[in-house]
């Protein structure tokens, strides 16, 4: 297999899990997989929030997608922003009580439905052997 062609078949891969993915949280949660990765990195974080910069790294999206996902999980009570106590220009986003009940249930259902895309995917005659590979 060409270079060009494994690099296209691991895109091809990579969008089809994504795109399930996505669409199993939105149906299931009302949010998609860069809200559900941000909620994972504040589960994470030592104390439950990062600098909005650190989110930024970890989510992969730019600053100002990254402020409307905080702003979107900000209105539905999962994160709320804080201060840096020695940098006042430093703002945090940190998850809530309701957020690590959200990503909890939300880190079960992803696993569970990941699980249930790479049995379709394995079956796929073009996807699945790339799949096998990856998973070995």
């Amino acid at each position: 297999m060409s270079v060009h062609a494994t690099w296209s078949g691991l895109r091809a891969l990579h969008h089809r899990i994504n795109a399930n993915l996505e669409r199993a949280l939105q149906r299931r949660f009302h949010f998609g997989l860069s809200e559900f990765a941000a909620l994972s990195a504040l589960v994470r974080a030592p104390d439950g929030g990062l600098r909005m910069q650190e989110l930024t790294e970890v989510v992969g999206l730019n600053q100002s997608s990254v402020s409307r996902l905080v702003a979107r999980l900000e209105q539905s009570g999962l994160t709320g922003r804080e201060l840096c106590e020695t940098d006042r220009r430093g703002v945090y986003s940190c998850i809530t009580p309701a957020g690590r009940e959200v990503q909890a249930a939300a880190a079960t259902f992803f696993d569970e439905t990941l699980e249930t895309i790479f049995s379709e995917v394995s079956r796929d005659p073009e996807l699945g052997p790339m799949l096998a590979k990856v998973r070995a």
